[in-house]
């Protein structure tokens, strides 16, 4: 019988690490997708797209669908569905691993302030902005609203909801990854002060880091929030070898 592994994707590096696995003998691979966003990059195999239902739902899902390792590739700052992915293995004694790739780290050059969240970002910004390149994503757009003040250039992969609460400024629609040519020009053509940035972490968003630090532009980088105390790993490769050392 095959062993079968749950993968909570929605990134790249999800999409990665779930056609590497699948090519291993044995294996039956499920990717879930939070479903937040309308055309989301799918991993070839199963897929289901939508929320579990907290920790009961998710406990609920792993013994119907008889899941015997689960893989955390959400994205960092999918910070809810990775403690209920550690409460929910714990309960159902499963090999449980988060994929969690190395954070950006700040080299000479970089005019950074970091912050805890988002909210501290829009904050921060009152201080000094005046034109914001805001990279965040839409569902944190209305804690810049009342910044009337500051002109918002807010990059998305999706169109905020129609009465969805948005500072002043200008949406500008775009999937990753992007390219350092492409967001030096973005900064430049838009007179941009101000870059607002998760820690993601990765390449394809880093080319902004990179651009900002070439002209100067100040960063406020919201800090990624804490994760579960589970194993992890940064690449492919470390999540291969912990699939071999629990016999898969």
């Amino acid at each position: 019988m095959k062993k079968r592994i749950l993968i909570l994707g929605g990134t790249g590096d999800a999409s990665a690490l779930t056609a590497q696995v699948s090519c291993l003998s044995g294996i039956e691979v499920i990717t879930s997708l939070a479903g937040r966003t309308k055309n989301p990059l799918s991993p070839d195999g199963i897929v289901r797209i939508g929320g579990f239902g907290g920790v009961e739902g998710l406990v609920q899902y792993l013994r119907d669908e008889k899941i015997n390792v689960l893989i955390d590739a959400t994205h960092p700052y999918a910070a809810q569905i990775s403690e209920n992915a550690a409460a929910a293995t714990q309960i159902c004694h499963i090999p449980h691993l988060m994929f969690v790739r190395p954070v950006w780290e700040k080299l000479p050059g970089d005019d950074w302030i970091g912050v805890d969240r988002v909210e501290t970002a829009a904050m921060v910004l009152s201080e000094f902005a005046k034109r914001v390149f805001l990279t965040v994503g839409r569902q944190q757009l209305a804690a810049f609203a009342n910044l009337d003040h500051i002109w918002f250039l807010m990059r998305l992969i999706d169109p905020p909801a129609p009465d969805a609460l948005l500072p002043p400024g200008e949406i500008l629609s775009a999937r990753g990854p992007f390219h350092l040519v492409d967001e030096r020009k973005i900064l430049r053509e838009y007179g941009i002060d101000t870059l607002v940035s998760k820690n993601s972490g990765g390449n394809a968003t880093y080319g902004k880091i990179i651009a900002a630090r070439e002209l100067g532009i100040k960063v406020v980088m919201v800090q990624r929030p804490p994760t579960p105390d589970v194993e992890k790993v940064s690449d492919i490769e470390g999540a291969l070898e912990w699939l071999r050392k629990n016999g898969i």
